[in-house]
């Protein structure tokens, strides 16, 4: 997959709360949490993956009509 740059400045925060809302209880801290800060994910099912994929689809449309909006023209570079 290509990581589009140039649709990030039209991501805005909802965007990603929601993504993170969708993934949050994959993440599971370690005991020492409150003193390391460190912890894991644990791995997503094929199902969860499939989703994944759908919300990033999605995100990417949404965020294209955006640049739509704004009057900007999608360049690709190759």
């Amino acid at each position: 997959m290509k990581l589009r740059l140039d649709l990030l400045k039209h991501l805005k925060p909802e965007d990603t709360l929601k993504e993170a809302v969708a993934t949050a209880r994959r993440f599971k801290p370690e005991p020492l949490f409150s003193k390391t800060g460190t912890g894991s994910l644990s791995s997503a099912s094929t199902k969860e993956r499939a989703s994944e994929v759908v919300r990033s689809t999605a995100l990417l449309r949404k965020l294209e009509k955006r640049l739509g909006v704004n009057g900007m023209k999608a360049t690709a570079k190759s």
